[in-house]
C-alpha cells in the first residue's frame, strides 16, 4: 500500500514537473490555442452539439493561465513539507482519539505551513508583476499592476507615473513579505524571507 502512494505521489510530482520544463510564454500560447474560437475545446464542444463559448479574452482565461503557470511553484514547497513530516506524529494523533479531520488541522496544517508560506513567496511576486498573461489570454481586456506599470513606461510614456507605480509596488510586495516572515518566525519557509 505504501509502494502504491509512493508510485502515485511520483506520478503527480513527474506530471506538475513536465511542463515546466517548456518556455513560460509558449504555456501561455498554448493555452491560447485551446481557448480561441477555432480552438480544441472550441471543436470538441461543436463535435458534441453544443455552441462554441468565448473562453478567450476574459477575466477566466486569464486566471486559467495565471493558475496554470504559477501552480507548480505553490504545490511543490508544500509537497515537499507533506513528504517531510513524520508520519508518526499523524498516527500519534489517531492513537489519542483525533478523528481525520481534527488530525488534519491540529498536526497536518502546522507542520506544513513552511512548505504554505514558501510558496505564497513564491507565486506572489510573479503573479502581482505579471503583464504577459493578461495581454494574451485576456485581449488586453484585464488590467493587473504589471501592465498598469508597463503601460506608463512604454505606451504613455509617462515615467514619473510608472516609477510612482513601481514604487508603490516594491512597498506592497516588501510589506506582504514581511508578513509573511513574521507568521515563520523560524524561518523554514525555504529561507526566501
Amino acid at each position: 500500500m505504501a509502494d502504491r502512494q509512493i508510485k502515485i505521489g511520483s506520478t503527480l510530482v513527474v506530471l506538475f514537473i513536465i511542463p515546466m520544463w517548456m518556455n513560460f510564454l509558449l504555456r501561455t500560447v498554448a493555452w491560447m490555442t485551446l481557448l480561441e474560437d477555432q480552438g480544441l475545446i472550441n471543436t470538441l464542444l461543436r463535435a458534441l452539439g453544443f455552441h462554441s463559448a468565448q473562453l478567450m479574452y476574459n477575466d477566466g482565461a486569464v486566471l486559467l493561465g495565471m493558475v496554470y503557470n504559477f501552480l507548480p511553484f505553490m504545490v511543490f514547497p508544500i509537497y515537499t513539507s507533506l513528504t517531510k513530516m513524520d508520519g508518526k506524529l499523524l498516527e500519534a494523533a489517531q492513537d489519542l482519539g483525533a478523528d481525520h479531520l481534527r488530525t488534519f488541522w491540529r498536526v497536518t496544517a502546522p507542520l506544513s505551513l513552511p512548505g504554505v508560506i514558501s510558496g505564497i513567496t513564491m507565486v506572489f511576486m510573479p503573479s502581482v508583476t505579471t503583464f504577459f498573461i493578461p495581454r494574451i489570454l485576456g485581449g488586453g481586456n484585464t488590467m493587473m499592476f504589471g501592465d498598469l506599470i508597463e503601460n506608463r513606461f512604454l505606451t504613455e510614456g509617462n515615467w514619473n507615473l510608472g516609477s510612482a507605480l513601481s514604487l508603490i509596488m516594491m512597498v506592497l510586495i516588501l510589506i506582504s513579505l514581511s508578513i509573511l516572515r513574521k507568521a515563520d518566525p523560524e524561518g523554514e519557509g525555504g529561507g526566501i524571507v
